[in-house]
């Protein structure tokens, strides 16, 4: 085992979401006698790792007949050399119960930053509708029967969001600090490349001289009410609060407060919060980060004017989130930087809009390069980490 002086830090993490909710933006499946290999990426190196996997969300217990890592090569393709029987508690085989999660024992792998791997899940049973998130690290792929040890697969099924697996641990050296990435889907990276690692939280993890940032966005997601996946301040202990080594905290949320409700994949009518509301959810939430000893990095509200989404651009919203980028670039805001997103990627000519080479088509999220002009606008000095 590895010196004493070593600590388990997250090196890679994926918020989940319920799938038996009324309404989704994204595909809902479960899987029978099914093989599921999932690709990550190791945002930092360790001298050992351990896998989290989950059934948060799950209406039966979930049986695990066999789980697998390895390094990946491309798309379903592992080296053979490296595959590895997970286990938990010295047993090859887990039964996850209804609302529970597992940590897989260690294992004795040195991994790097940026290196890839693979998960690969046996699930023999109907799992029903899984816990899952909602923009993985890259495609995933699934195929019949146990092929836990297959080099690659052949005709396999596409799977375009993740499953089960929340994170990935790493076993590095005392003092190693990291950031969490927290909020919605210009956290998460909706609409960047699958597979290219560009979502602007992981560009600006590649700037840092030291420690890393790992990634909890859920697209869709809110400040104030459930919406796709709990509101921010109910997930905050979860996703914040008991990740292993954060001590800063980057924010974007409230775009979908103003816009999304209204749109046809949330039922309530198009009623906005306050202002007043607003304030007080995010100081609430720099409140909580501040007692837990944690340096939190707000961001302004990206524009999206003339969006593709329906209902999504109204003017009483385009006006709260003026105000509120007021607000968050002025004296009386909560946090200990803020980052000023909006004026990143905005139209110099239209800056309620996202500046055309930024935008991913959709006038609402950045492509790769919207996502790497907003990492390299971060002064570093906010995000010391191990400072």
């Amino acid at each position: 085992m590895a010196a004493s002086s070593a600590n388990w830090i997250a090196t890679h993490r994926s918020a989940v979401i319920n799938p038996h909710k009324d309404f989704t933006l994204f595909e809902l499946r479960g899987f029978a006698d099914r093989t599921v290999r999932q690709p990550l990426r190791i945002a930092g190196g360790g001298e050992a790792l351990r896998i989290r996997l989950s059934n948060r969300y799950g209406k039966e217990p979930l049986e695990i007949a066999g789980a697998h890592l390895a390094r990946r090569t491309e798309a379903s393709a592992i080296v053979p050399a490296s595959d590895t029987v997970l286990r938990f508690a010295g047993a090859g085989t887990v039964t996850i119960g209804v609302g529970d999660e597992v940590v897989s024992d260690p294992v004795e792998q040195k991994v790097s930053a940026g290196e890839e791997l693979v998960l690969s899940l046996y699930l023999p049973h109907d799992t029903g509708l899984t816990t899952y998130s909602a923009v993985p690290y890259d495609i995933g792929y699934a195929v019949p029967g146990n092929q836990l040890t297959a080099p690659s697969f052949t005709a396999a099924e596409e799977l375009t969001t993740g499953h089960f697996l929340t994170g990935v641990d790493v076993l590095a050296p005392e003092g190693t600090a990291i950031a969490v990435a927290f909020g919605d889907s210009w956290i998460e990276g909706f609409a960047t490349t699958p597979g290219a690692d560009n979502s602007f939280p992981a560009q600006l993890g590649r700037r840092l001289p030291r420690g890393w940032i790992v990634n909890q966005g859920i697209s869709g997601n809110r400040l104030l009410t459930d919406g796709i996946g709990e509101h921010l301040l109910a997930r905050l202990d979860h996703d914040v609060l008991d990740v292993p080594g954060v001590s800063h905290v980057l924010i974007h949320i409230g775009l979908n407060d103003l816009g999304v409700p209204g749109t046809q994949s949330f039922p309530e009518p198009p009623v906005l919060p306050d202002l007043d509301d607003l304030v007080a959810g995010y100081a609430t939430l720099a409140d909580r980060l501040h007692a837990a000893g944690l340096v939190a990095v707000a961001a302004t509200l990206g524009p999206y004017e003339g969006t593709v989404y329906d209902g999504a651009d109204t003017p009483a919203g385009q006006a709260l989130r003026h105000r509120i980028n007021d607000w968050l670039l002025g004296p009386d805001q909560p946090f200990d930087a803020v980052l000023d997103i909006a004026a990143a990627v905005a139209d110099p000519e239209r800056p309620r809009r996202i500046r055309e080479e930024y935008d991913s088509g959709d006038g609402l999220h950045v492509n790769d390069a919207g996502a790497k002009a907003i990492a390299d606008a971060v002064d570093l000095s906010m995000l010391r980490l191990g400072d």
